[in-house]
């Protein structure tokens, strides 16, 4: 569904990823790929954060958050998040989670275009596995922009639109393996790291580091690398 401002959710993915909300924080659920890559994520994340601010708090907006893995670890590493998602249901299990671990994480049932229309704006900004399930990436783009301070970072990881990423995320992910619920991902909305470039340089973004997220198949998780066929994580600059 595209409603009338062009960087909103679309309703069935929200509605898709609300049926999860139960099962997120279950590591050999439906989201174990996502508790997988994490620590990867997180770590690529904080390195660049703390290049650019240094160690005290940054107030970060991590956009389509779920029920908070990404959140959880950057308030661990010292953070002040502001975590959103359209999906209520995921939002509420976010809530209860972050409770129970003693966090303190300001987690609301919103959209990118209801903070912009209150005009707030932080100097970090995460939306990771989020854009490839939006209906206008360009418009999601515009949006983060709009919510970043001046001199701010944004970052975005996706799944790249390869043959690679069709035979591992998207068969093998869901029809093989069984790692996601068939119908998780629609190939076609997957982003090349080219077209995530130009996104980023039409919202007024300046287009920085980019690597890949593979799996360390002995040792069990994620770690960085130069091949972007399938995960990849971006940084652009406000």
């Amino acid at each position: 569904m595209i409603t009338e401002r062009s960087g909103a959710a679309d309703r069935r993915e929200v509605d898709k990823f609300d049926a999860l909300a139960s099962n997120w924080w279950d590591r050999t659920g439906p989201m174990r790929p996502l508790h997988a890559m994490n620590p990867a994520r997180t770590a690529w994340v904080m390195q660049r954060v703390r290049r650019r601010f240094g160690d005290h708090p940054v107030r970060m907006l991590d956009v389509g958050c779920g029920a908070g893995l990404l959140a959880e670890s950057l308030t661990r590493a010292g953070c002040d998040v502001t975590g959103i998602d359209a999906a209520g249901a995921a939002i509420a299990a976010a809530r209860a989670h972050a409770a129970a671990k003693g966090l303190t994480i300001a987690y609301r049932a919103a959209e990118t275009g209801d903070l912009l229309a209150e005009g707030v704006r932080f100097p970090v900004i995460t939306a990771l596995e989020v854009i490839e399930h939006v209906p206008d990436p360009q418009g999601f783009l515009d949006d983060l922009a709009g919510l970043l301070e001046p001199g701010g970072l944004v970052f975005i990881s996706t799944l790249n639109r390869t043959a690679q990423s069709f035979a591992v995320a998207k068969l093998g992910a869901e029809y093989l393996a069984r790692l996601l619920p068939v119908g998780t991902h629609s190939w076609a909305r997957f982003i090349t790291p080219g077209e995530l470039a130009t996104l980023c340089r039409n919202a007024g973004l300046r287009f920085g580091d980019v690597a890949g997220l593979v799996p360390r198949p002995l040792a069990g998780g994620f770690r960085e690398s130069r091949n972007v066929g399938v995960n990849y994580i971006a940084m652009a600059n406000g």
